[in-house]
């Protein structure tokens, strides 16, 4: 059997451990446009601040490949699939050919049409190995940054960059940081302790109308002059490959819960793909790790004749900014337990009986017990949710839950 997975990052990892679950001896080829053995990309912003290298960064040790028999194609870009012949075309004009074949190929910035943009001359993106290192070679203790996007790609590089340069000026449109994820409350205290903290200056409800070589003119007016421009304001899923041979593509590529396509021995994982998400019950992108990894693993398993669904998916998040941390989950829906000093932050979201989702700032202890309540669905009728709201605990969890979750272990 050969499998063949484009993409290299959390999806295809659980893919070739899906695969070789069921299939130890089937031949896996890799094929990816980064020239890097897997890493987290989550970590690039802990790169530029020091904490980490890109030795601890490496998703699986250096022998991963060589253990699971997989061959690498790196550094270059699959650029069309051929379902009638099953192959992959590469960029460099060769071929390979599949039985089973995974598109991991995950998102790519979006650049918005921005008036004189070709007029700067250091403009990065922040979303790769190779971004980062870009970025570190332009920026130097006497540069003034502007970064066009508040959300989660752009506070995270504000992260890894705020204590290499003079200064840092985040630009966006949305009336709060980091909107996708936090209510105004939750903004608003994050967005206050950056300040404070580390001096970065926010405008927000703003926009860029023109950029002439290195000053942006927004549309209030306001002038910014700046040594060097990110852009951050979102991304776009890589489904190129799936859309041009006819399969369904509903912003991201369709899948069911086993990671199949509508094509014949095609799946997809991670970042590209639409999934169910059980909080909201609607399909939407869910570009988080843990659901990366589990589609891609459901996605190997299956390719290689085992059985094994990915059907909880939810919307998680896990962060920090220089070690305040955010955990969030679910949907912001429903009836609201809201609690806070300054400093900490909790929304609880309940709606038809169960946990619909939540916002914890600060202090996150224990918060996982919040993500299992939502993931799970589990009805507060068997919890003692009085006590869960202020002090995440299992043994406020019914003893049939603890019995069935830790084998009566509590």
């Amino acid at each position: 059997m050969n499998y063949v997975i484009i993409g290299n990052s959390t999806a295809a990892v659980g893919c070739i451990e899906g695969i070789r679950k069921v299939d130890t001896k089937g031949n896996i080829t890799v094929i990816s446009d980064e020239p890097h053995h897997t890493y987290g990309r989550p970590l690039i912003s802990y790169m530029l601040l020091g904490k980490t290298d890109e030795e601890h960064m490496k998703y699986r040790p250096d022998d991963f490949y060589e253990k699971n028999n997989v061959k690498t194609i790196l550094g270059k870009k699959a650029v069309k699939i051929d379902k009638e012949s099953k192959s992959v075309e590469i960029d460099d004009g060769s071929v390979v050919e599949y039985d089973k074949l995974l598109v991991a190929t995950g998102s790519r910035p979006f650049v918005p049409p921005m008036a004189g943009l070709d007029s700067v001359e250091k403009v990065f993106n922040f979303m790769t190995l190779d971004d980062a290192h870009s970025l570190e070679k332009a920026i130097d203790s006497d540069c003034k940054v502007l970064v066009i996007g508040a959300g989660l790609i752009g506070l995270k590089c504000v992260e890894g960059i705020v204590d290499k340069v003079k200064s840092v000026q985040v630009v966006d449109l949305a009336n709060r940081i980091l909107p996708s994820i936090l209510d105004e409350k939750g903004s608003a205290l994050v967005q206050s302790f950056l300040e404070k903290e580390k001096g970065i200056e926010f405008t927000l409800n703003d926009s860029v109308a023109e950029f002439k070589n290195n000053t942006a003119t927004l549309k209030s007016g306001k002038t910014i002059n700046f040594d060097v421009l990110v852009v951050a304001v979102g991304v776009r899923p890589n489904t190129e490959l799936i859309s041009e041979i006819g399969g369904d593509v509903q912003r991201g590529i369709v899948v069911t819960s086993k990671s199949e396509t509508s094509l014949e021995d095609i799946y997809a994982a991670g970042d590209c793909t639409v999934s169910h998400n059980i909080a909201t019950d609607e399909d939407q992108i869910i570009a988080i790790l843990p659901n990366a990894y589990l589609q891609g693993e459901a996605a190997g398993v299956n390719m290689a004749g085992g059985d094994k669904s990915f059907d909880n998916p939810v919307p998680m998040n896990a962060i920090g900014f220089f070690d305040y941390h955010i955990i969030t989950a679910g949907a912001y829906v429903g009836d609201t337990y809201v609690a806070g000093d300054g400093q900490n932050y909790k929304c609880l979201f309940t709606s038809d009986g169960v946990l619909k989702g939540f916002i914890v700032i600060g202090d996150v202890a224990k918060a996982g017990i919040y993500t299992a309540l939502v993931r799970n669905k589990t009805p507060l009728s068997e919890v003692d949710f009085e006590l869960i709201k202020d002090n995440p605990q299992l043994m406020a969890m019914a003893k049939s839950y603890r019995d069935e979750k830790l084998g009566g272990t509590l």
